[in-house]
């Protein structure tokens, strides 16, 4: 009697026609960057005007008068936790949903909450975003050993490996 088995190729590359664009990276820099000062002003507004509702003057006159030390620490933790929060929950930002492409690891997976936090750590470097300039991968990429990928283009050699099935003899 002769059996068949099904095998799966379980092993997943990312491949360069997957990754985003340098284009597509300088988007997502530019959005986040503009996102960040939004959000940053925003908490900043909130904080004074829920400080004035509270008659808390002393708050709201220390927002008001913060130096700029405190407002690039400021700055700092609020981008640190945009970054954070956006790719460990969803994978991507604001800017990589509206550009269509999201971070993953090397087999085209989620990445680990470990390797988020290295890749946002990274982002604080200084220069770091410059290196975009020298190849398709920043630091931030290359020390958490992640890629950011066209989404739909992943989701679509996904389900073409899925459905590249062997059947070997037994």
């Amino acid at each position: 009697m002769l059996k068949t088995i099904v095998m799966k190729n379980e092993e997943f590359i990312i491949t360069e026609d997957l990754q985003a664009t340098q284009s597509q990276r300088f988007f997502n820099l530019s959005i986040d960057v503009v996102f960040i000062y939004i959000l940053v002003l925003s908490l900043g507004t909130t904080i004074i005007l829920v400080a004035l509702a509270v008659d808390n003057f002393a708050l709201s006159n220390y927002v008001a008068n913060l130096t700029a030390i405190e407002i690039a620490f400021y700055t700092a933790i609020v981008t640190f936790l945009y970054y954070y929060l956006t790719e460990v929950y969803f994978s991507r930002t604001i800017a990589k949903l509206l550009t269509h492409t999201i971070v993953v690891n090397a087999n085209g997976t989620k990445p680990s909450k470990r390797s988020i936090f290295i890749r946002t750590c990274c982002r604080f470097i200084p220069f770091e975003a410059f290196t975009f300039l020298y190849g398709p991968k920043g630091w931030h990429d290359i020390f958490s050993k992640t890629y950011v990928v066209k989404k739909r283009e992943l989701i679509k050699k996904r389900k073409q490996q899925d459905s590249f099935e062997t059947v070997a003899p037994l």
